[in-house]
This record gives structure tokens, sequence and C-alpha cells, in this order.
């Protein structure tokens, strides 16, 4: 793919964003503007979100040599448990983190970080799943520091490091307008392309507009690096299906409505909470479903999505939803008619 078609900031305004509508019946495609969306929701369906925030777990440091470093936060260590929490909370201590280190270089155990406002890590070394554990350091109320001097956890291919003319503006766009429930490592970014005026729209349309939550984790992500894709493992993320939204699903399939998930995650929080006779449960907890071509969907029956990553789950899901071909088909068109790919990048509307 060019590399020229990976988007390195986001459409604006939000909905001018570009929308592929993929028939995933007869293959056909047909290209619009994602301020329409509404105009493909029926009267009776139910468009469902998901309302994680995203929050600045990416900080910019040095070693003690002077080199530079960058640690993605992913998650916080409770005190006196072996359980990770799935998120910071303003309200406990600062301690031992599970964290992505990027060019770590030799880095040891033992190895002082130090980053802005005197905060500062040791390493404590590596877990068993390959993150690395850090233990940071610093004044009162570090977490609102961290909150502070973090940047947003923006993926590698936007290439930008430590923009702060550019933080303000990320801080916003990498992050739905709807996000009210901090914890998320990534965003859900099939939702970036909403605006206010969209989901009216969608509400006078006689539809319904519902919200889950599933904070973004390593295991959104993170590739596929086993030779066979089964044999990856996709670290459990947490989500919470309130009883309303569950029931509003169901209520919507009962009445030949369609599910309309916007993204991967609520994709995959719906099918995970889907019990024997294919009816949605409501519940809080984590999920690791793994969706690969050949997978069953009873949930969901239309998806909004972005164009993703080679060798990533999330292409192996929408490669289950709409067929592996299509999907690469519809790729191919997209580079050819230079839509922006990723997670500022363009939409795709999958029927």
């Amino acid at each position: 793919m060019p590399p020229e078609l990976i988007a390195q900031e986001p459409a604006s305004p939000r909905d001018q964003s570009r929308l592929m509508v993929l028939n995933r019946k007869s293959g056909s495609v047909f290209h619009d503007r994602f301020c329409n969306l509404p105009e493909y929701v029926r009267p009776g369906d139910t468009v469902v979100l998901n309302d994680t925030k995203v929050w600045p777990a990416r900080l910019l440091g040095k070693k003690e040599s002077g080199g530079k470093i960058e640690v993605l936060l992913i998650r916080k260590r409770e005190r006196d448990s072996s359980d990770p929490a799935p998120f910071p909370s303003s309200q406990e201590e600062a301690g031992e983190w599970d964290c992505l280190i990027q060019n770590p270089g030799r880095l040891q155990p033992q190895a002082d970080l130090f980053f802005a406002e005197d905060v500062y890590g040791e390493v404590l070394g590596r877990t068993a799943d390959g993150f690395w554990r850090l233990r940071l350091r610093g004044k009162t109320g570090l977490d609102d520091t961290i909150g502070r001097i973090g940047y947003p956890p923006l993926p590698p291919y936007i290439r930008r490091r430590g923009r702060e003319d550019l933080k303000e503006m990320d801080l916003d766009r990498y992050q739905t307008i709807y996000a009210r429930k901090p914890g998320a490592i990534a965003a859900p970014t099939a939702g970036l392309h909403f605006t206010k005026e969209v989901l009216e729209k969608i509400r006078n349309r006689e539809a319904r507009v519902a919200f889950l939550t599933l904070h973004v984790g390593v295991g959104t992500f993170l590739p596929v690096k086993t030779d066979q894709v089964e044999n990856h493992l996709l670290e459990p993320e947490a989500f919470d299906l309130p009883a309303e939204i569950a029931a509003a699903v169901n209520e919507t399939k009962d009445s030949g409505g369609r599910v309309v998930a916007v993204g991967t995650t609520v994709v995959r929080t719906l099918e995970s909470r889907r019990d024997g006779k294919g009816r949605v449960q409501p519940g809080t907890g984590r999920t690791g479903l793994f969706i690969l071509p050949g997978y069953r969907f009873q949930a969901v029956d239309a998806m909004v999505t972005n164009f993703h990553l080679p060798r990533s789950t999330l292409l192996m899901l929408v490669s289950a939803f709409a067929g592996r071909e299509r999907i690469l088909t519809a790729y191919e068109e997209a580079v050819r008619e230079r839509y922006r790919f990723y997670s500022y990048g363009d939409a795709m509307l999958i029927l």
C-alpha cells in the first residue's frame, strides 16, 4: 500500500471523511461521505457505539544515558493483587505498571527512566506475557500528573513524536465525541467520524442509538505473529454491556431491524455475550473473543469500520463478516480511489 495513504491527521470536520459502502451479499461498492451514513440506516435499526474514553497513556522521557525513550502504559497493577486494573484511577496511588517500551535497546532491570514534572520510573523487568514492568514515582497526585504530561497513545504509523503543537488536537480528535468512561489505550476509531448532527439524523430516522463500553487494550491492536492464526491469543479487554442495551439489541432482532455495530470492539462485545439461542445477555467482564473467517455472526447485522492493518485481528474480523475475497477486493479499490487508511483514515460501512 502506498505509504502516503496512511492518514497522519483526521478529516475536518469529522463527518467529511469518505465512506465506502460494501454490500457483502452482492459485493457491490458505493462511494460516499460519512455525513450521509444516516441514509443507510432504516427505521427500527439500532446503532451501537463504544463510549470508552482514551487517556494519555504515552510517556516520552529519557534513559540514564540521555537517550530518548517512549513508554505506553498498558495497565496499572493493583496493590496486593495479581490481577491488573483495566485502567488507572485518580483515587489510587501510582505504582507498578505493565507497559510497552519502544526501542528499549539494552534496557536492564533497575534502570531509571526520567519524564516531565519530576516523574521517574524504575524498570523491574519483563512479565510472563512479554510486557515491561515499570514502577513510577513522583510527587503527590502522580496519576493526575501522568494524565497531564502524557500524550495521546497514537499508533506508531502516525509519524510524530512529542509534537506539542499537535498535542491538543490529538487529545481532542483521537477521541469520539461521546467518550465518557476512561480506560482505553487506543481509540475505537470507527467512532471518530461521528458528529452530533450525524447521531441526531440517525435518531430522526426512527432508529435507536445505544452505547456499550469496551476499553480498548493491546488485544485489539497487537499484530498476529503466529504461523497459524488460530494459535494467536487475543488478550482480554474489559467491557460493560448494560441490561437496557442488551434488551434493545434483542428487541431490534425480534422486530426485524438491524443491529449496526460501530467498530470491531462493539462487534466483539455483542458477539461474546450471545447465548446458545442467539440472544445477547447483559454483563461486565473481559472478552478475548478472536473472530476469524468461518465464524457465524448472530448479534450483528451491519458494521461501520475503518481500513485496517495487514495481519491484524481487526482485518480478520471484517474478513469473517464480509468474506475475505470481498474485503481484499474492496481494499484494492480503496487504494485505487485514494482512500485514507488506518486510525485517522476513512470509513467503510458493511451491509
